[in-house]
C-alpha cells in the first residue's frame, strides 16, 4: 500500500531533495539555510513524507535530526533517483547540441571508403560520447530499413528513383573506374574495354543499377560479358579477391584511389558516374545525432568534389 501512495502523485521531487539535504546537514534548521526556504516549511514537507510512507525518516536528538532504520535505506534510494534525475538532464541537454545519443546510418560502396569514415571520425572527434551505428547492405535493403526507421540516413549512389517517403541530397560526383591489382599484368598491356574481357572480373549481383549500367557499356562496345566472372557485393571479399588475384572490378574511384595495392586502369568508362550524397526519410526530422552526422558529411562532400576536380584535371 505504501508503494502505491509513493506513486500516486502525492510524492514529489522536492520530497526527495529535502530528505537528502536533512540527512546531509543534520538539523531541519541548516536544512532549511541550504534549501533557502523556512524552518516550518522543511517540517511540514518531512512530515508529508512520512506521512505517506508511514514510518519515521529522522530520529530527533537533542542537536539534530539522525536517520531511522527506515530513513537509511529511504535517503539512498532517493540519492540515486536524484543523480538518476541529473543523466537525464545532461543527457537531453546533450542530445540537443548534438553531443550525445546514437545515429545509424546505411552504406553501400560509394561513399563508404572516404566520405562516411571521414565524416564519423570528424564527428566523434568533436563529440566522443556520439555512437555512430553503420549497417551495411544493398541499396534495396537499406531504403527498406530507412522506410521502416531502422536507418536514420543512408549514404552512397543516388538513385533516380526513391518513394515518395524519401529525399535524396548529392553530396559530390564520383566515376566508376576499373581497378586492379598493382602488378596485375595488365597494367604492362592494352587497357581497352576489348583486351580485358578476357581477365577474370568482379561484378555487382545482378539488380543493382551499376551492374546494369555495366552491361550496357559492354553491349555498346559490341563485347560479350566476361565469361570468368564473380557477382559480389561484399567489400571486404571484393578487396581481398583485387590483391590476391588477377580479377578486375568497376569501383566508385574513391576506393581505389588511396589504396596502395590497387591501381586504377585508364580504360574510360565515361557513361557511368555516380552522385553519392545521403538519402533521409521526408516524414521524419533527424535527430540530434543524425543532423550532426549530416552536417560533416556535407563538409566531406565538398572537399572530395573538390578533390575530383583536381584529380579529373591531373589525368588530363
Amino acid at each position: 500500500m505504501a508503494t502505491d501512495r509513493l506513486l500516486d502523485g502525492r510524492l514529489k521531487i522536492r520530497h526527495l531533495v529535502l530528505v537528502v539535504t536533512i540527512a546531509d546537514e543534520g538539523t531541519l534548521v541548516r536544512a532549511a539555510q541550504a534549501l533557502h526556504i523556512t524552518q516550518p516549511v522543511v517540517t511540514r514537507g518531512l512530515r508529508e513524507v512520512e506521512d505517506l510512507l508511514g514510518v519515521a525518516l529522522f530520529e530527533r536528538l537533542p542537536r539534530g535530526v539522525a536517520p531511522t532504520e527506515y530513513g537509511r535505506p529511504f535517503i539512498e534510494r532517493a540519492r540515486s533517483v536524484l543523480a538518476e534525475l541529473r543523466v537525464a538532464g545532461e543527457e537531453v541537454r546533450l542530445l540537443q547540441s548534438g553531443q550525445l545519443g546514437t545515429v545509424t546510418v546505411g552504406t553501400h560502396l560509394a561513399g563508404s571508403n572516404l566520405l562516411l569514415p571521414r565524416a564519423i571520425a570528424r564527428l566523434k572527434a568533436e563529440h566522443p560520447r556520439m555512437t555512430v551505428v553503420v549497417r551495411e547492405g544493398t541499396p534495396d535493403t537499406l531504403q527498406q530499413l530507412l522506410l521502416a526507421g531502422d536507418l536514420d540516413l543512408t549514404v552512397g549512389r543516388l538513385s533516380s528513383s526513391v518513394p515518395v517517403r524519401l529525399e535524396q541530397e548529392r553530396l559530390h560526383q564520383e566515376p566508376i573506374r576499373l581497378v586492379a591489382r598493382a602488378g596485375h599484368p595488365v597494367h604492362d598491356r592494352s587497357t581497352a574495354l576489348a583486351d580485358l574481357v578476357s581477365y577474370p572480373w568482379i561484378f555487382p549481383v545482378a539488380q543493382t543499377a551499376l551492374r546494369a549500367e555495366l552491361e550496357a557499356v559492354f553491349f555498346h562496345e559490341g563485347l560479350p560479358m566476361p565469361a570468368d566472372r564473380v557477382e559480389c557485393t561484399s567489400m571486404l571479399t571484393l578487396r581481398n579477391l583485387l590483391v590476391s588475384t588477377d580479377v578486375i572490378a568497376a569501383l566508385p574511384m574513391f576506393i581505389a584511389v588511396d589504396d596502395k595495392e590497387l591501381r586504377i586502369l585508364p580504360t574510360p568508362l565515361s557513361s557511368i558516374r555516380r552522385s553519392v550524397g545521403v538519402t533521409m526519410p521526408k516524414d521524419r526530422a533527424p535527430s540530434a545525432a543524425a543532423a550532426a552526422l549530416l552536417g560533416h558529411l556535407r563538409a566531406e562532400g565538398a572537399r572530395l568534389a573538390e578533390f575530383e576536380r583536381e584529380y579529373a584535371a591531373s589525368a588530363r
